[in-house]
């Protein structure tokens, strides 16, 4: 067999072995689990990942932004391996430990708010959304959710009702939650009338105040969850207005804010929180993905009066906060406080929007670059003038990008934005490697 291609080597994609293992899950797994691509990992280690064939990658993707740490950190493996040795499991229901209350501790200290707090710890991103919704309904006996345009909460029954995507995410799969109310998320590109970055976000706030008075009064909203940093729905920073005023409306109606942080926090923006950013303050704050160091967990992270209004065996489940993902994520925490992470997202995001905005006066494929920290959205578009959304395009970069030894990801209603989630302990060196392939690909694409 033919050894391996190195990063920046044109490949075969799907490899003899990848081809091999296709078979079987094609046969075996529903086509519904999608793939960006046609490969198999066999090992990774920091941003670099070998697929079974041999062939080596830049991961742009990491987990989608679950390993910042990168790949197979060796001290998070060996909190991983203390553990297994003592305990692998025994529900936090039945037999308490202490992993569990150490990491609600930890959680509580590192998130917004001086307040009391206390903290579920669930599976993921999706279990966590369904627990804070649970729990905002439980304490304020309303059931009204405020939910945005291009917001992306998860694919459990009641979070694919707050997902704002259709294809794929929720087609053929309602009728949702009729409680569910949404609203214009302030995506200053695409903002309508010609507004600019604060009006369209005034704009936005305005017309859930206006909603109270001919849609939905206030008095039957229990809370609003909002992603800080849209995720899947294109890596949009709106301007600090618009979080700002979902703030004033919830503390004027008494309205609980959630912050759905489950990809944009753990560091991501350069900060360990993206509604740091903005100096707003939530009610409660789910946190999964990069949590865990690349195991499962999630967090709901609330006010203690919020949290504690749950009666007895009203939340929980077998799994959550398995005593090694605790682990996991107590040694995450630890590495990026340590490391100095958070300025690391900051640095390498500096470099990465400079780089992009060189291309972008080069290539008129790409409308918009965005983001904060390492938590950065490319937008392609057809036309800069129209914005007609260039998907194709999207997909054939993405295509060349996977060949040539970069794992990529898009993302957004439109199909047409690419979004970077390295991890935030690349090398330079790496990151320029993965750039360069980057806008060779988009070079090829522009014609």
């Amino acid at each position: 067999m033919s050894k391996g291609k190195k990063v920046g080597e044109k490949r075969d994609l799907p490899g003899i072995k990848s081809a091999e293992l296709l078979k079987l899950r094609n046969q075996y797994v529903p086509k519904g689990v999608f793939q960006i691509a046609p490969i198999f990992i066999e090992k990774g280690k920091g941003a670099i990942v070998e697929d079974v064939d041999g062939n080596e990658y830049i991961d742009f993707c990491a987990g989608i932004s679950t390993l910042s740490l990168g790949h197979c950190n060796d001290e998070v493996i060996a909190a991983i391996r203390e553990q297994a040795e003592k305990h692998l499991h025994a529900c936090f229901h039945v037999l308490m430990y202490e992993p569990y209350v150490r990491l609600a501790k930890k959680l509580t200290e590192i998130t917004p708010g001086s307040f009391p707090k206390q903290v579920l710890l669930a599976n993921s991103g999706a279990e966590a959304v369904e627990n804070a919704v649970k729990i905002a309904r439980r304490y304020t006996g309303r059931r009204g959710i405020i939910a945005f345009e291009h917001a992306f909460h998860g694919r459990t029954a009641l979070a694919m009702g707050l997902t704002s995507q259709v294809k794929y995410y929720k087609y053929g799969f309602g009728p949702f939650d009729p409680s569910i109310q949404r609203f214009p998320y302030a995506y200053s590109y695409r903002a309508p009338f010609n507004l600019k970055d604060d009006e369209y976000a005034e704009y936005c706030v305005k017309k859930i105040e206006d909603s109270f008075k001919t849609y939905m009064p206030s008095e039957e909203i229990a809370a609003m969850i909002v992603e800080p940093v849209l995720g899947e729905g294109g890596f949009v920073a709106p301007p600090p207005v618009f979080l700002k005023g979902l703030r004033r409306i919830c503390d004027e109606f008494k309205i609980l804010l959630i912050a759905d942080e489950v990809q944009s926090g753990m560091g991501r923006t350069g900060k360990m929180w993206a509604v740091e950013h903005y100096d707003v303050v939530p009610d409660i704050l789910l946190s999964a993905k990069g949590l865990g160091g690349g195991l499962v967990i999630s967090a709901i992270v609330g006010r203690k009066e919020v949290m504690d209004s749950v009666d007895i065996g009203g939340i929980g489940g077998t799994f959550g906060g398995n005593p090694l993902s605790c682990v996991a994520a107590l040694k995450t925490i630890e590495l990026i406080e340590q490391s100095n992470l958070l300025a690391r997202a900051t640095y390498l995001g500096n470099i990465t929007k400079n780089r992009l905005y060189n291309m972008k006066q080069k290539y008129n494929l790409i409308g918009d670059v965005r983001g904060l920290g390492s938590m950065i959205g490319i937008e392609l578009v057809k036309n800069p003038v129209t914005k007609e959304p260039a998907s194709e395009e999207t997909n054939k970069i993405r295509k060349r990008c996977h060949e040539y030894g970069l794992l990529i990801m898009s993302c957004g209603a439109l199909h047409n934005v690419f979004r970077l989630m390295f991890p935030l302990t690349i090398k330079d060196s790496e990151l320029e490697i993965g750039l360069n392939i980057f806008e060779d690909s988009l070079k090829d694409a522009n014609g």
